[in-house]
């Protein structure tokens, strides 16, 4: 796992090890740099260091209905962009994506090629926020 500013890491954060998996297969192939979090906690404790990197985080888990927890989610994406995941689309849950700051939202399953185009937008994005 390397550090360098070349790096495009990609966080994923899912409570289901086989949606995490896959995804992970999925941004591997893609030639990215694939980092399973097993909580959303492990996430946070994560600092994205000197490299690229985005969030795919499934937006269905209970916990984010917790208001500290959804604060400490918004902070973090403002340090890298999230792109929301869920099985579920209706309002509330495209709701939830918005108020955490989420720059894309993509329903299970995903389409893989959509997926890896948003990953691509948002850290292309994100590379010119600072540049001059």
């Amino acid at each position: 796992m390397s550090n360098s500013v070349l790096t495009r890491a990609v966080y994923i954060v899912d409570a289901d090890t086989a949606v995490k998996q896959g995804l992970a297969r999925l941004v591997d192939s893609a030639g990215l740099e694939s980092r399973p979090c097993d909580s959303i906690d492990a996430f946070l404790g994560q600092a994205p260091g000197a490299h690229a990197a985005c969030a795919l985080l499934d937006v269905s888990d209970p916990r984010l209905r917790e208001p500290a927890l959804r604060s400490r989610v918004r902070a973090g994406a403002e340090a890298i962009p999230i792109i929301a995941l869920s099985a579920r689309d209706d309002p509330a849950t495209r709701r939830t994506a918005r108020e955490l700051g989420a720059q894309a939202f993509f329903r299970k399953p995903v389409d893989a090629a959509a997926l890896l185009d948003s990953i691509d937008w948002v850290m292309r994005a994100e590379a010119h926020v600072g540049a001059p």
